[in-house]
């Protein structure tokens, strides 16, 4: 290997190129799904713009809510694998039956099954990367795994896109093959080695918030203050798919999206061991602001196509960054517990975001969504700029 390559990619371990791995076959599965899933469920179903913010709102609540008790239940039992594999199979499990709904009400409960797995999944997986590279590192670490999500966040809309054009196959069997890279990471989870750590005593169900400190949980709500404006993509998507295109350019667009994330993941992470977490994550923040304040204003297809691939900055910087952050703020013993509820804050403000979104985009105007966005993104903007905080203690 060169030797810039191994600057580059020095300190990561053998652990974080597997749990990187088992993002990138797990977003696949789930991308082969979520471009198309809002015409699905609109068209196919009958869903309407209400119906759809409160699936997704509930979807992304579900998932990072589970993140928190299943971090949590990680620290408590300190076994982080077994609990991050049976996430895995749960959601690859729940890929078909959203391709038997007939209504969507059967979808809400396939969706929430699959979104129940992913998070369960998160926080275990999350806490294995963070223990399984130095601090100085971290931001590297959670980089290299966003770089494999949002790249399977690329490659699913891609393959969907040959499995429609190439192989004339109906939507409900692209749900039924999603199982088979979801199936893959699964399987990946068994390479990955956990330390053994035996608890003290036998473990109790015991939350401990006051553990966490102070900075920790202002950083939350900085956190919960900018995510009541981030929305479901899946309004961007409805908006793309409003300019009067094909779904196959709808989801090749938001393939390109997920690409800019992917390639932005890593840098951003390394970027962010360098010169710290919080101008990093400013930036992404900022990146929000433009790209909705963009949407609420442009009319035309090819702008709005272009913001919603700059857009992709914004999701790989927030997702490798974000999550570092968090880490960062509590002390080892409460690593899983701190990604797993800093996940629950991101999911808990999604859903009170998309649901807002679903009545502004069915009683007021599709623009107005956005608008909202904006005007909430510009409040956190202003919050994370005064926060201050740092590590309890090196690890």
């Amino acid at each position: 290997m060169p030797k810039f390559a191994q600057r580059w990619f020095s300190g990561l371990s053998r652990n974080v190129i597997f749990l990187s791995l088992t993002s990138l076959f797990g977003d696949i599965s789930t991308e082969m799904l979520y471009p198309i899933l809002p015409v699905y469920l609109t068209q196919t179903l009958k869903a309407s713009g209400g119906v759809l913010g409160l699936i997704e709102g509930m979807a992304q609540a579900i998932q990072n809510v589970a993140q928190g008790f299943s971090g949590f239940l990680s620290d408590k039992l300190q076994r982080k694998k077994p609990i991050a594999l049976a996430g895995f199979i749960l959601a690859a499990l729940a890929k078909p039956l959203l391709g038997l709904a007939s209504t969507w009400q059967f979808a809400l409960g396939a969706r929430l099954a699959d979104r129940l797995g992913a998070g369960t999944r998160s926080a275990p997986r999350d806490a294995l990367i963070a223990e399984s590279v130095e601090p100085k590192y971290r931001g590297k670490a959670f980089g290299l795994e966003g770089f494999g999500d949002n790249l399977g966040a690329f490659l699913g809309p891609v393959i969907t896109v040959l499995l429609f054009l190439f192989f004339q196959l109906n939507i409900h069997t692209v749900f039924f093959l999603a199982f088979i890279p979801g199936g893959i990471a699964a399987l990946l989870v068994l390479f990955v080695k956990e330390r053994k750590i035996r608890p003290e005593g036998s473990p109790k169900i015991e939350m401990h918030f006051r553990e966490f400190p102070a900075a920790y949980w202002r950083y939350l709500m900085i956190t919960a203050l900018f995510g009541i404006g981030n929305s479901s993509n899946s309004f961007l998507i409805l908006q793309l798919k409003g300019k009067g295109i094909s779904l196959t350019v709808t989801v090749l667009i938001y393939a390109l999206f997920n690409l800019l994330a992917a390639l932005i993941s890593y840098p951003a992470g390394s970027l962010s061991d360098k010169l710290g977490r919080r101008p990093v994550l400013l930036v992404s923040f900022i990146i929000f602001f433009i790209a909705y304040a963009g949407f609420a204003m442009t009319t035309g297809f090819f702008l709005t196509a272009i913001l919603f691939v700059f857009y992709g900055l914004f999701q790989g910087v927030f997702r490798s960054v974000g999550k570092s952050y968090a880490t960062d703020l509590v002390p080892a013993h409460l690593r899983a517990s701190g990604i797993g509820w800093y996940s629950t804050t991101v999911g808990i403000s999604g859903l009170i975001a998309s649901i807002v979104a679903g009545q502004l985009w069915d009683k007021v105007s599709h623009t107005a969504v956005f608008v909202y966005g904006a005007a909430i993104s510009s409040i956190g903007i202003v919050s994370l700029c005064l926060f201050k905080g740092k590590a309890p203690r090196a690890d």
